[in-house]
């Protein structure tokens, strides 16, 4: 099933202490909160004063019809006041435990109102991606059998406070996957498994070693996905930091919050920073209060890790990997490991295990994960959730190699790679390549179907701002680092940017069908 789960040399640069080994073999962590309710509950009596959340696009009155807080400022003992409440509307509403509460409300307090109200209820959160269409939403109500919707034009239910106790190993969340590929697939996680992403987060971030009054968050990511609430808000929270929640990213607003609430932490996709690097008012910004630059999703060659570290001079640099199936996390790389490991997405995260099955001559394989953030299967999906776990592990989908010091170089996902006439083309590898170009903002390679070779190689390229860049000039490039089979034969460049989905990673099948890719550049 798997290769070796722990080579000799493999580093694990991240703070270890307090994690157990399980009957099973894998690892856990032994001092987390039980439950999402309890960290809660842990903060309203230990931080209640302390500014959990502020959100950015507060309403005049909250959805429970309640006064606003100033500045739509929310503390932990007033979060947890209303989340009570929130909970025991729920409840007088027919929710009962382990019916599923859908949520389809944007970014912001209400949003985390409504999670933590339908889990103190011991109900099981079901975050909707606000981008879906009706038909989408739709089937995920239909699919989780949703007994309660939250719209963006509802009021959240009110009732006497109401706690019901949650075992750690309840079911306390369905994060759907974005279904690039076909039917979004709902992604079970305990409460453990959510404090679990969230304690790897903390410790990846190294957000305990910040003072907590420093400790403000910004979270451009929307909640819905696992990367703004379990990578971003709650880590934060364990911390006993303030989330700033922003309703949507905008680049010049997010310069302007960071200076304005003096933000310590930040994550995006690498996108997000080119953007607000591109603003005109970037270089008068104060940005002297950034200590964490976040980022992940997309390729990010040496060059641009070094403009992020020029841009946050006082920032150590965190990115990594996750899926909506780990609760967003598996690997990062520590600042001192940006720069030289620039091409990987890191080394395993705490109580986290790697491995790769069927690795091949080049040393590629699928990407295995065993750890407590996993998922405990697909909704309602018992051979997709037979496929996805065995063993204990996950089977990611994704190619990858592990390097002589432990480090995870992500190629492709299983069914992307481009099978070229029988040589087989990691688009990871040509996108790394192409990104290095001084011209490039943004790039993604998929395969085009071909009659003689099966799939050739395109790529769809993003010059920065005020770059100019041929597709020639992109082939000669891409010579001097690939081999020729490799080199894309087809180039779109465009000004438009990238279609992603919520989490940031492109949407490759509607890539590969809104571009007109011409006629090839090579010919063999």
């Amino acid at each position: 099933m798997a290769g070796q789960i722990q080579e000799a040399g493999w580093l694990r640069p991240y703070d270890e202490s307090g994690t157990t080994v399980t009957p099973g073999g894998g690892r856990s962590f032994r001092w987390i909160p039980a439950s999402v309710p309890a960290l809660f509950a842990d903060l309203a009596e230990m931080r209640p004063d302390t500014d959990a959340v502020i959100d950015l696009g507060a309403r005049p009155s909250g959805r429970d019809g309640s006064p606003a807080d100033p500045a739509g400022r929310l503390s932990y003992a007033r979060l947890w006041e209303r989340a009570l409440r929130v909970a025991g509307g729920f409840a007088a509403r027919g929710v009962r435990p382990g019916d599923r509460v859908a949520i389809r409300l944007p970014n912001g307090a209400d949003w985390c109102l409504a999670f933590l109200g339908a889990l103190a209820a011991g109900a099981v959160a079901v975050p909707v991606n606000t981008r879906f269409t009706d038909a989408e939403v739709g089937f995920v109500v239909g699919d989780c059998g949703a007994r309660f919707v939250i719209g963006p034009d509802d009021q959240l239910p009110d009732g006497p406070p109401l706690l019901r106790e949650c075992a750690p190993d309840s079911l306390g969340a369905l994060f759907y996957t974005s279904g690039t590929t076909g039917r979004p697939k709902g992604a079970m996680l305990t409460h453990r498994a959510m404090v679990s992403a969230a304690e790897s987060a903390r410790r990846g971030l190294e957000l305990s070693a910040l003072p907590e009054d420093d400790l403000r968050n910004l979270v451009p990511a929307p909640l819905f996905h696992v990367m703004g609430s379990l990578v971003q808000w709650l880590p934060t929270c364990l911390a006993a930091g303030t989330t700033v929640l922003m309703p949507a990213f905008d680049a010049g607003e997010w310069l302007r919050v960071i200076e304005a609430e003096r933000i310590s932490v930040l994550t995006a996709v690498p996108a997000m920073y080119w953007l607000a690097m591109r603003r005109p008012e970037f270089a008068a910004t104060n940005l002297g209060s950034v200590r964490r630059v976040g980022y992940g999703a997309a390729p990010t060659p040496p060059a641009q890790v070094s403009r992020l570290m020029k841009a946050f001079p006082a920032a150590k640099l965190c990115p990594g990997y996750g899926l909506t199936e780990t609760g967003g996390i598996v690997s990062g790389l520590p600042h001192e490991y940006a720069l030289s490991h620039a091409d990987a997405v890191g080394f395993a995260m705490p109580a986290t295990d790697i491995a790769l099955a069927s690795a091949g001559p080049d040393g590629a394989g699928e990407l295995l994960v065993r750890g407590p953030q996993l998922m405990s299967g697909y909704w309602n999906r018992p051979e997709a959730t037979a496929r996805a776990l065995s063993g204990g592990w996950l089977h990611t989908g994704d190619i990858a190699r592990i390097t002589g010091d432990g480090a995870v170089k992500l190629l492709d996902r299983r069914d992307d790679v481009v099978n070229r006439g029988g040589e087989n083309v990691y688009c990871a590898e040509v996108e790394n390549a192409l990104a290095a170009h001084p011209a490039v903002a943004e790039v993604a390679v998929v395969g085009v179907p071909d009659d003689a070779l099966g799939r050739k190689v395109a790529a769809a390229v993003v010059p920065l701002v005020g770059a100019e860049v041929t597709p020639a000039e992109l082939v000669a490039f891409a010579r001097a680092a690939l081999a020729d089979f490799k080199v894309p034969q087809y180039i779109s460049v465009r000004r438009d940017p990238l279609p992603r989905n919520a989490g940031g990673k492109v949407i490759k099948p509607a890539l590969r069908d809104e571009t007109s890719w011409g006629p090839a550049l090579w010919l063999w």
